[in-house]
């Protein structure tokens, strides 16, 4: 395999402030996997042997349930750390990582992780910052579930995956990777009739278009006024 370039890094938030040398230390302890579409990066339970991080493509963390179900808990993008369990004071992986679509990730083993925060304290703020804020978005998807009309978590929904992985198109902002309504239902805490009862109603009023596995918000302004719980003036 050929050597990783420290270019595939050194751009990233979490590496910001490491020198070149650092830089290519932490890249040459890295190994370069190909995770194919709807492929496990990891499985919720199995031991956390390493923390990866994201380079292209998109992946969908799944947490089963007790009941046998599974919960859509976050998507993670380019640039981000997964499996970072080291950090939460885990052996074993939360939650799985599949591939929404064909992906690149470096990989680490997660021994290293605690020399990594140790010898490069800004990487390890940035990794804390990382799960705190995992942390802070598990926390407010409860409240929202526990307080929030079914229409508003949905809405919120679209509108954080627009936030992270929007592209635009002639018809509005395309959330960028394959999502389907049951993706939507599992993220959302509700079932796919009514997922799909809203999305077809927000068609009708020119918010959204969806296709197979496809979703564009066309209108971002009037849906973030619904998620807001706010009535549109006439």
């Amino acid at each position: 395999m050929s050597r990783l370039d420290r270019s595939l890094i050194a751009s990233l938030s979490a590496f910001q402030g490491l020198t070149p040398a650092e830089l290519d230390r932490m890249v040459g302890q890295a190994r370069s996997l190909r995770i194919a579409r709807n492929r496990a990066v990891f499985e919720q339970e199995g031991d956390a042997h390493s923390f990866f991080l994201l380079l292209d493509g998109h992946i969908r963390v799944v947490k089963s349930t007790a009941e046998g179900g599974e919960v859509t808990v976050r998507y993670i993008g380019p640039g981000e750390l997964m499996g970072i369990a080291t950090a939460l004071g885990r052996t074993t992986y939360p939650a799985s990582a599949i591939a929404a679509v064909d992906c690149v990730v470096l990989a680490w083993p997660s021994v290293l992780w605690s020399q990594f925060a140790s010898a490069y304290p800004s990487f390890g703020a940035s990794t804390y910052r990382t799960v705190g804020n995992r942390l802070q978005d598990a926390h407010t998807r409860v409240v929202e579930m526990s307080t929030e009309h079914v229409d508003r978590r949905v809405a919120h929904a679209l509108l954080k995956l627009v936030n992270q992985t929007g592209r635009k198109t002639q018809e509005g902002l395309m959330i960028d990777f394959p999502i389907s309504r049951q993706d939507i239902a599992e993220m959302t805490g509700t079932t796919l009739h009514t997922v799909s009862r809203l999305m077809s109603a927000w068609e009708g009023r020119g918010l959204v278009k969806s296709g197979r596995q496809k979703v564009t918000v066309v209108e971002p302004h009037r849906l973030l006024m619904l998620a807001e719980g706010r009535t549109q003036k006439t």
